[in-house]
């Protein structure tokens, strides 16, 4: 096993254990450990267990989804160990009464989901992910808004999957129809502008756009919430009304400054730049 694909994390003064898998491009984390640094129970995998079985009783897939790697143990051993990748996490800790859960999500912003492709390839990494971003132009502001940004999109996505989204696909047309409703851009149109490809486009958002793709997603999330909308059908109609909303702040403040708030503006490095026009 790849030694640079093993490492630990520390929360609170309690160490985590966690393995990327390179094939996926994800960090999983030890999911007892992060049990023991919420509660501090000293038998985290009677916890566990015992949450299994609940989420389970409750009709949740997500315990179902759990895989196992082996890590190694206090005694240096490797054992198999149930683990969770960020998206997982994200999902599972909110079934965990402690208080804190959400500076552990905050730290899972951090050292988790977004520098999940930290031993992939450069420009997709954000391993340091603040030093890096500081160093490709992004303000102290930036890097708070897109952390933010994606707690909002978890909770968006979280609540997707509780209502009856679930397919990979209808999570992106879902996406889609929020950004084209918000931008009157297709998610493939406006990395086009950007000269995007592979690169994820919220990493090459303005401050502005991340702001706006928020606004769109929480309004969505909210009204979505409010209306109990379930299925593709009810999500959609969400998603729409939660767009328009975006689109309409947007459009106000484009007409009070001149200026577009969607931008071709991208943070690739100036020879890749120069490579798209």
């Amino acid at each position: 096993m790849n030694e640079k694909s093993l490492a630990l994390s520390v929360f609170e003064d309690f160490n985590i254990r966690r393995q990327y898998d390179e094939k996926q491009e994800k960090w999983y984390f030890s999911i007892v450990d992060v049990i023991q640094a919420l509660t501090g129970n000293q038998r985290p995998r009677k916890y566990w267990d015992d949450l299994k079985r609940k989420l389970k009783e409750e009709g949740s897939e997500l315990s179902e989804k759990i895989g196992q790697l082996k890590l190694r143990s206090s005694d240096g051993k490797f054992y198999a160990t149930d683990v969770a990748d960020p998206e997982q996490l994200f999902r599972l800790v909110q079934s965990i009464p402690s208080p804190k859960v959400e500076p552990f999500k905050l730290w899972l912003a951090k050292v988790g989901y977004e520098r999940i492709q930290e031993i992939a390839d450069p420009e997709k990494s954000v391993n340091r992910a603040r030093e890096n971003w500081q160093k490709h132009g992004r303000s102290q502001k930036w890097i708070q808004q897109r952390m933010m940004g994606q707690e909002t999109r978890n909770k968006l996505t979280d609540y997707w999957k509780e209502h009856g989204i679930k397919e990979k696909d209808e999570f992106a047309i879902l996406t889609d129809i929020i950004h084209k409703e918000w931008t009157d851009l297709t998610v493939k149109q406006h990395k086009y502008i950007k000269g995007l490809k592979s690169q994820n486009l919220r990493d090459h958002m303005s401050e502005a756009e991340l702001i706006f793709t928020a606004l769109a997603e929480l309004s969505t999330r909210q009204i979505a919430e409010t209306e109990e909308a379930d299925g593709m059908k009810d999500n959609a109609k969400a998603g729409i009304v939660g767009g328009r909303i975006a689109k309409k702040a947007r459009l106000e403040l484009e007409q009070k400054t001149g200026k577009s708030v969607v931008s071709g503006n991208n943070f690739l490095p100036k020879d890749k730049n120069k490579k798209l026009k």
